[in-house]
């Protein structure tokens, strides 16, 4: 037998595998191999390899065994008296490998390779009745283990068996053993062998409370109290972070499971209604990390995925690192560009007098964020709606309630309330439906005049989720004196938040069609108000200014009687300075330049931005390496608009311009600005002023040489 290897298991291919993708530290002692993404009550262990050496499986038995204690001071939710026995069990088995450590294996006799079977089974034994402990005392996975208690009970039952065919196949008689722990041995044969794990009676009690309060639900009955809070006190949630974390883990198993959608459905619906009436308060420190969450989205929503491209790949970067030019590109991209001989920046076309790659930190985080949201969103968006009658009823009896606290509740209710229906709004169209229903837009508009800042930020926002939904535009636009109180927190607000969320509420109310476009813009604060948000007064950032830009540009589109308010607001010169600044992430500038291009669709529009030199400035950007696809493409639309409008004097003024046409073909060879009908016409409408200014056999040739070159 080999007895020289500290491995402890084959090096088979998703081992390998794994090293690449997660940190890794090769250690002789490891216990099992990290899982990622493995599924709640699924446990995939690994077989010692067969040449590991004695020395190096008892240690690690001892490694695992002190892991397999340390949950005895965690709380269970589900078989508590399984998990009392099973750690009984594995206390006495670590007696048993310190003895064979300490007393054994020094004495250099061979040992049995049955021995050497029996603990690598053992081993196995191990690393799953570890990830049962932990998948019983998962964060959020409270609720589903006790709904799953029969299971749990019959995976510690089948465990715990294993153990005692393991110590059955144990040769005692061959090893060197103090009698005393060879009677251990005897006796934890023999009890884990009749042994029959059964789920606790309380379990039961409380699983049957849960199915009962499906059932109420179903029939539009609030369960009783003090039972709900028992169940919960049961499993162990007992704060509104605990719920957070429940309903997270549970929709998370939605998007996974189809089997039991609708059981999981329920699980969401009723933690949901304990979260929103039956819990009191709302934990501190969790909205101190709400309050993180948002700013972290705040700063995803303001960006353009555009600007996490490789430059050479155009692909989003794996690993960013920047040249000594200031410019990132993905690390493999410009390797293989250095590979090829070239010793430039791909963007500047500078000699570099230096190839070292320095990682870009700040990016490579904004990637990392940027993935997590958007995984984020799609499991949100497979969650959103009902999939059970008890899930359902359940948000109407919810709704029910904030709508009643809005109007009876104390201050300290009340915010809880805010809080609930700014969350519940957020991605559900269902709970907007149902909110709606019960008659919380009009308290939430009543709200937006409280001298309280809380108060007022936390309607606003829920407003601004409301009016995502069509019943919601619908109730808050019908709303006397609605659209009015929006506009007032815009400009006069109590917090910058507050009025951010107004600016994306105007947006989303403006798009329902022409008589609200029409109505937002009558109001003499709107235009103005979000005008100031763009300008960046009280330190707006980019999320805060394209909210209000893209209001601007919806009020546009949808009413014409809004060009002219815009104009007369002086939008033009705020927009073009900033534009000009240079201090603005590159949606803000996509967005600026989106509303120039449409108030150039008029005239006078035309004429105000060609006074203010728009013209040149849309040719800069539009020359520019480091603006995006998205930006250049705005800036074909400003400068078509601009010569379809000004006729040849604009056209001709482009025409002079040597960069324009080298930046429009190098954007429609690159698959910018769109499908590049709208490039096309632009070079089109240039070509055809040059031909009847220069003649067109000149024109030609110059063309052709153009090209050839």
């Amino acid at each position: 037998m080999k007895t020289h290897t500290n491995c402890i298991y084959p090096h088979d291919t998703n081992i390998q595998n794994f090293k690449h993708t997660r940190k890794y530290h090769p250690h002789p002692y490891h216990t099992m191999i990290p899982t990622p993404n493995r599924r709640i009550l699924t446990f995939t262990a690994v077989h010692p390899c067969e040449s590991v050496s004695i020395t190096t499986l008892i240690d690690s038995l001892i490694k695992i065994t002190g892991e397999i204690l340390s949950f005895k001071s965690k709380h269970f939710s589900t078989n508590k008296r399984s998990v009392k026995e099973t750690l009984r069990h594995v206390l006495s088995l670590s007696i048993i490998f310190q003895e064979i450590r300490v007393g054994s294996i020094p004495s250099g006799r061979t040992f049995p390779s049955s021995a050497i079977l029996s603990l690598s089974e053992l081993h196995v034994v191990f690393q799953k009745l570890k990830f049962l402990l932990q998948d019983c005392t998962r964060e959020g996975g409270k609720l589903y283990t006790l709904i799953n208690s029969d299971q749990i009970s019959a995976h510690f039952r089948v465990l715990t068996r294993s153990i005692s065919t393991c110590l059955d196949t144990f040769p005692v008689g061959s090893i060197d053993l103090p009698e005393e722990v060879n009677e251990i041995i005897y006796l934890l044969l023999r009890q884990t062998r009749k042994y029959e794990a059964r789920p606790d009676r309380d379990d039961k009690r409380a699983l049957d409370s849960v199915y009962w309060f499906f059932n109420l639900f179903e029939n539009r009955i609030n369960p009783n109290r003090d039972e709900v809070v028992r169940v919960l006190d049961h499993i162990g949630v007992r704060k509104w972070s605990d719920c957070v974390k429940e309903i997270a883990f549970i929709q998370e198993e939605i998007t996974t499971e189809k089997n039991e959608i609708e059981l999981l459905s329920s699980l969401v619906g009723f933690i949901c209604y304990c979260r929103c009436v039956v819990l009191q308060g709302i934990d501190e420190e969790d909205d101190d990390k709400n309050e993180e969450e948002n700013d972290d989205d705040l700063i995803i929503r303001g960006l353009n995925v555009d600007d996490l491209r490789c430059p050479i790949s155009l692909e989003i970067m794996n690993d960013p690192v920047v040249l000594e030019t200031g410019h990132t590109y993905d690390r493999s991209s410009i390797a293989k560009w250095f590979s090829a001989g070239n010793i430039t920046c791909p963007k500047t076309g500078k000699n570099l007098s230096s190839t070292v790659l320095v990682s870009n930190v700040s990016v490579k985080q904004l990637i990392q964020s940027y993935f997590k949201k958007e995984t984020g969103h799609k499991s949100k968006k497979k969650t959103s709606v009902p999939e059970s009658l008890a899930a359902e009823e359940a948000g109407k009896l919810v709704a029910d309630f904030l709508a009643g606290e809005l109007i009876h509740g104390g201050a300290r209710e009340m915010v809880k309330a805010l809080v609930e229906i700014r969350i519940l709004t957020k991605t559900s169209g269902f709970n907007r439906s149902r909110l709606v229903e019960a008659g919380v837009a009009e308290s939430l508009m009543k709200l937006l005049r409280s001298g309280d800042p809380t108060i007022q930020e936390n309607a606003m926002a829920a407003v601004l989720n409301l009016s995502k939904d069509i019943s919601g535009k619908v109730r808050i636009g019908g709303i006397g004196g609605g659209l009015e109180t929006i506009v007032e927190v815009l400009n006069e607000g109590a917090r910058r938040e507050s009025r951010q969320h107004a600016a994306a509420a105007i947006f989303y109310l403006s798009s329902l069609g022409g008589d609200y476009s029409r109505s937002i813009g009558e109001i003499p604060g709107s235009i103005p108000g979000l005008l100031t948000i763009v300008k960046g007064c009280d330190d707006y950032g980019d999320s805060a200014k394209r909210n209000a830009l893209i209001a601007i540009r919806s009020l546009l589109v949808q009413h014409s009687d809004n060009h002219w308010r815009v104009l007369a607001s002086g939008a033009v010169s705020v927009l073009l300075d900033l534009v000009r600044s240079g201090e603005i992430g590159d949606g803000v500038k996509a967005d600026s330049i989106a509303v120039l291009a449409k108030i150039a669709v008029y005239p006078d529009g035309m004429i105000s931005v060609l006074r203010r030199g728009g013209l040149k400035l849309a040719v800069k950007v539009l020359g520019s390496s480091e603006a995006s696809q998205t930006t250049k493409q705005h800036c074909v639309v400003l400068l078509l608009n601009l010569c379809v409008n000004g006729g040849s004097d604009v056209v001709g003024a482009l025409a002079k311009d040597p960069s324009v046409m080298g930046s429009l073909y190098t954007a429609l060879s690159n698959g910018e600005c769109g499908g590049g009908r709208k490039t096309s016409a632009l070079i089109k409408m240039i070509h055809e002023f040059q031909e009847r200014k220069t003649g067109p056999g000149l024109e030609r040739e110059r063309v052709r040489t153009r090209l050839v070159i």
